[in-house]
């Protein structure tokens, strides 16, 4: 709304139209080949675009914008249930190897193609954040009692938590390819995408938190209420919560900006490095 442009509809706002005009041939050529600066589309070969084709349409860009939030939605609850298997900084290091499932899924849902030193990058990437995590000793998680008598993990309990971490780590690669996909077939920001895919994933998490859904583990693994209940209870029992979740979904708006900008203009495996470094720094 602050940034509407002079003669700028709604649409065009928001990224549902495209400006045919503006587009010219080398800027279609440049978008069609290179996605983000790191990966080519095996399927574009560098042709112009066809804006009017239905798979440039505001209906297939709407479409893969709620494919990213049903991505979004989905994954988060299997990224907490490992917690509860596994230890923390054992999930740490799984999720410091999230480039290769995003690369994976670049080259298997979109046949996209990257540059030779971009798969060497995260090899090297990859095997030395599992080194370096390696040498820390891993205390149990206190999420949930999954040991032995001794207090250390099961192999079953591990098992089942790596299991959970798996599929995360590909619904995560799943997500991150699809929004590289819109980017390279769609003229929009960074800005218009964190747009509609926040409002597509407040939509299914409105409906998933209100709706009396039957028992269905990791996905709505309550019984007898629904989850918005669960969560006001929790709420009650512990007001000195709402602090801390106003100053998260604060600076997560803020960090959206940023993550958002960076896709748009670097690509989704730039940003996995940069988030896999910074969480690093953090844990240690």
């Amino acid at each position: 709304m602050f940034r509407r442009k002079a003669g700028q509809t709604w649409t065009q706002l928001l990224g549902l139209e495209h400006d045919v005009k503006a587009a010219t041939p080398s800027e279609s050529k440049n978008t069609s080949s290179k996605s983000n600066g790191i990966a080519q589309n095996g399927n574009g070969n560098g042709v112009t675009p066809n804006y009017h084709d239905s798979r440039y349409s505001t209906r297939a860009l709407l479409l893969r914008y709620l494919q990213c939030s049903v991505f979004i939605t989905s994954a988060a609850p299997f990224g907490f249930a490992a917690l509860s298997y596994i230890t923390y900084p054992a999930m740490v290091l799984g999720k410091s190897c999230k480039l290769v499932p995003v690369m994976i899924m670049n080259v298997l849902l979109y046949r996209r193609r990257f540059a030779p030193h971009k798969y060497l990058v995260v090899a090297m990437v990859t095997l030395g954040i599992t080194m370096f995590m390696g040498f820390g000793k891993e205390k149990p998680s206190k999420a949930k009692d999954n040991g032995n008598s001794n207090g250390e993990l099961t192999m079953l309990t591990q098992l089942i938590g790596i299991t959970y971490l798996l599929i995360n780590l590909a619904i995560d690669g799943a997500t991150n390819s699809t929004q590289d996909e819109i980017f390279a077939r769609h003229k929009v920001t960074g800005q218009q995408m964190m747009f509609w895919i926040n409002l597509f994933c407040t939509v299914l998490t409105s409906l998933i938190s209100v709706l009396p859904l039957p028992y269905i583990p990791v996905l709505h693994p309550s019984h007898s209420r629904t989850e918005l209940e669960g969560a006001l209870e929790f709420i009650r029992i512990h007001p000195s919560v709402i602090s801390p979740l106003v100053q998260f979904a604060i600076t997560g708006a803020l960090g959206q900006l940023f993550i958002f900008e960076t896709l748009q203009h670097f690509g989704s495996l730039t940003l996995v490095y940069v988030s896999s470094v910074l969480s690093r720094s953090v844990l240690y």
